[in-house]
């Protein structure tokens, strides 16, 4: 892949802006109170996101998230997960992605640890 990745992370809830470029949700659940016309996603790729097993044990615990990071980047190698890890850095190659999740602190959330890895 050449050239500059644009891929930011941002909250579901929050309204949708111009320059979001592809709107892909990353979480497994649908937002709640959210519809689908609100959302105004590109995709939903439920596929990427971590195991329910990992989710729960993680519970977005501050003090947890570089061993859900280390974890969560081990279960991407799965491939399901990697397929679909592979789709975003393809569209993250072709326009601006703005990886979406319901998280109230999406700093600490699987969409980063995303963005992380498709922007190296």
């Amino acid at each position: 892949m050449t050239g500059q990745v644009h891929v930011r992370v941002r909250r579901v809830y929050d309204t949708p802006e111009p320059d979001d470029g592809a709107r892909v949700l990353v979480d497994r659940l649908w937002p709640r109170g959210l519809t689908r016309t609100r959302a105004e996603l590109h995709e939903w790729c439920k596929n990427v996101a971590p195991s329910t097993e990992l989710r729960k044990w993680y519970g977005h615990d501050p003090d947890r998230f570089a061993e859900f990071a280390r974890r969560y980047q081990a279960e991407l190698a799965e491939p399901e997960r990697s397929g679909a890890l592979a789709h975003l850095r393809e569209l993250a190659a072709e326009q601006r992605l703005t990886l979406l999740t319901a998280t109230k602190r999406p700093e600490i959330s699987e969409a980063h640890v995303l963005a992380e890895l498709i922007r190296s």
